[in-house]
């Protein structure tokens, strides 16, 4: 086992796409991180460059005390599970487990023994003898995991292995997976763009957008202390919800003006936030959860505001409800900006990494059928396309700096 380090590290394409910008992230020995983002962000081209799949165009990756950046695939000491499985179809599971391993020369017996137990580990006993087309997507995902852990190498990397599972299977291996990693304690880094996947099954997650990392952190920490906006909007399902709003001293305490209302904040904020008293009567970003708006009923006294509602999503034992409220939502971009755009290497903000002011818009809540997220409970009588008082918990609301997108902590 070891730790896996990049350092400066760049990756740019021949095209001129730069596809990981500045990495600098430390994956400790044994430590299962997941790389999360949307699709085209650089997790994948991330892990490549650790398995040596792609050349490094500046900056250091080691595993252990080896600097790895000219030493082949072979030579690094690690295993990959792809999305696709990549299974040999003329093979059995047997052999396909044990590949590697012939590949290396090992002896027939330790050869055996390897499989055996990786069989036994993973539940493919009875499917030693058959060939992958008789298997389902979990079962050759096993064999691609087995094929990987009887190596024995210093890291693992996993590529989206789950992707092509349907939801109830991709649930149960994700458990699965993670158990395994915590039996065998080898170094794991695990890419996808699933967050729930990312929160679910890492030690620490880090979030990637457009080639820069965000947030290293444990999950419940980037669900309650985002670092920016992009990581508040990605991280939770619902994502957030984010207005722009002003912030306005109220005699020894600050209040919030969100579509017309005047939110009074706990003293609370000025440890949690304390940069949030300098942004008195300016403009910034507040991010919502969805568990934290509430049917102004249930909160008598409390401020609230009028949302229409726009559609409900029964889920047994909550009502998911799509509103809109007179505020204007704030939206991040996700996706890489063409080549000959040189905002795209630009650096992040100074203290905790946050996309840049020109990935951040605006738009008029006007042009949104429903601009908030609510989850009621399951036996609220609602109606579409109604007016619903609502209100806020102002305890949990995050603040964010309106230009750059860093939280105010």
């Amino acid at each position: 086992m070891a730790q896996v380090k990049f350092e400066n590290v760049d990756k740019v394409f021949d095209n001129g796409v730069k596809a990981v910008s500045n990495m600098s992230l430390e994956v400790r020995d044994g430590e299962f991180l997941v790389l999360v983002g949307p699709s085209g962000c650089g997790k994948t081209t991330a892990l490549r460059m650790v398995a040596g799949l792609e050349a490094i165009s500046s900056g250091t990756v080691s595993i252990g005390d080896t600097v790895v950046n000219n030493l082949s695939s072979k030579d690094r000491d690690i295993a990959m599970v792809f999305q696709n499985y990549a299974l040999y179809p003329h093979l059995s599971v047997a052999d396909n487990i044990a590949f590697g391993l012939r590949l290396r020369k090992e002896p027939k017996e330790k050869i055996n023994k390897q499989v055996e137990w990786a069989a036994t580990m993973l539940d493919l006993v009875p499917y030693l003898n058959r060939r992958p087309k008789e298997l389902s997507g979990g079962q050759r995902q096993r064999v691609a995991m087995g094929r990987a852990i009887v190596r024995e190498p210093k890291v693992f990397l996993m590529d989206e292995p789950l992707s092509n599972l349907d939801a109830k299977l991709r649930v149960q291996m994700r458990a699965e997976i993670a158990n395994l990693q915590k039996q065998l304690g080898t170094t794991t880094i695990y890419v996808t763009h699933d967050q729930v996947e990312a929160m679910t099954m890492g030690d620490r997650v880090a979030v990637m957008s457009m080639g820069v990392l965000q947030q290293v952190a444990e999950p419940q920490v980037l669900y309650d202390a985002p670092a920016n906006i992009f990581v508040a909007g990605f991280i939770g399902t619902p994502p957030m919800n984010m207005f722009e709003a002003t912030v306005e001293k109220d005699g020894d305490y600050l209040a919030l003006t969100l579509a017309g209302a005047r939110f009074p904040l706990a003293k609370d904020r000025d440890w949690r936030y304390p940069r949030l008293s300098q942004y008195a009567g300016r403009k910034i970003v507040v991010g919502i959860r969805a568990e934290d708006v509430h049917a102004a009923e249930a909160k008598p006294g409390w401020p609230s505001v009028v949302g229409r509602l726009g559609l409900m999503e029964a889920l047994g034992s909550s009502q998911m409800g799509y509103l809109n409220i007179d505020a204007t939502k704030v939206a991040v971009a996700t996706q890489p900006k063409a080549p000959d755009d040189t905002t795209t290497n630009a650096k992040p903000a100074k203290g905790a990494p946050a996309p840049r002011p020109e990935d951040l818009h605006t738009e008029a809540a006007s042009s949104f059928v429903t601009n908030l997220v609510a989850i009621f409970p399951p036996r609220l009588p609602l109606k579409l396309n109604t007016d619903v008082r609502i209100t806020i918990d102002t305890a949990n609301i995050h603040f964010f700096d309106a230009d750059s997108g860093e939280a105010l902590r």
